[in-house]
């Protein structure tokens, strides 16, 4: 589990992480945080889109792991962006976390006419040292390209929908060129190719299962992944993707099963800037 990035902000973060949307049952979060630090996991992603950012803080606090070895990442919402509230918006992710500070502050959505004054706002919470480090989730080349242009500081991470029935060559390629980490949010699409042919063939050949097949592929691609599981066993499943590697025939194998298939939604004013 001792894999990071080393950030352009200076910082590190692991590149295995577990993700936390849509995990708000009673007591959820808390556990499932404890499960993964027992295994190894160090970083935790939320938003506050999410609604755990409490159950997430408790969970942070509380699961036997000091702060300063835990990598917390938390995003601003599309709400927010739009009036103008980013301090307002960060300071109640902060208080709902319960924490001095998170490692991690993303803009969830690009939102034409507001997200260059969102990262302005973002880059004075970044130098105040309550935001380790800042970067975006879904941006395109295009909307990178503008914070670039425009800002003193380039975004540290990209989190974006990519695994192997979505696969994105050229923001990849691009985000890399300038420094910025890529972090596959939705990498294992929802068990959406788990049973493609390659990926069983793979996992029979390394004794592996098909998700960590999945999720090496996206490692060997120079990216991060933040799988989401509430079960014990998949949390130690998903884990396991360090210590074996796939061929360059392997790896290319893989790339041709893209097909273009998103599997989380796109609010729905933002369809056309992002298709």
């Amino acid at each position: 589990m001792e894999y990071y990035f080393n950030l352009n902000s200076g910082h590190r973060m692991p590149c295995l992480g577990l993700g936390l949307n849509k995990v708000t049952g009673p007591g959820e979060a808390q556990r499932v945080i404890a499960d993964a630090a027992s295994i190894g996991y160090r970083l935790f992603d939320t938003a506050s889109a999410f609604k755990n950012e409490v159950d997430v803080g408790e969970g942070i606090r509380n699961c036997g792991v000091p702060r300063e070895e835990l990598f917390v990442t938390t995003k601003i919402w599309n709400t927010a962006q739009r009036i103008g509230n980013v301090e307002e918006a960060f300071n109640r992710s902060l208080e709902r976390l319960g924490l001095d500070y998170v490692d991690l502050y993303l803009i969830q959505w690009p939102i034409p006419g507001c997200s260059l004054d969102t990262w302005h706002l973002m880059e004075k919470i970044y130098r105040s040292g309550r935001a380790r480090s800042i970067g975006v989730s879904n941006f395109t080349e295009q909307h990178l390209t503008l914070l670039i242009e425009n800002s003193d500081i380039v975004p540290a991470v990209n989190q974006i929908e990519f695994h192997p029935l979505y696969d994105r060559p050229d923001l990849i390629k691009f985000c890399q060129s300038r420094g910025i980490a890529v972090q596959a949010y939705a990498p294992l699409a929802r068990g959406a190719y788990l049973h493609r042919e390659i990926l069983t063939k793979l996992a029979e050949k390394y004794n592996r299962s098909e998700a960590q097949i999945g999720l090496r592929w996206i490692i060997q691609r120079g990216c991060g992944v933040i799988p989401k599981t509430v079960r014990v066993d998949k949390l130690l499943e998903n884990s396991q993707i360090f210590d074996f590697e796939l061929s360059d025939i392997e790896m290319s194998a893989i790339d041709s099963i893209n097909e273009g298939y998103r599997v989380t939604s796109i609010p729905d004013d933002l369809q056309n800037i992002l298709i």
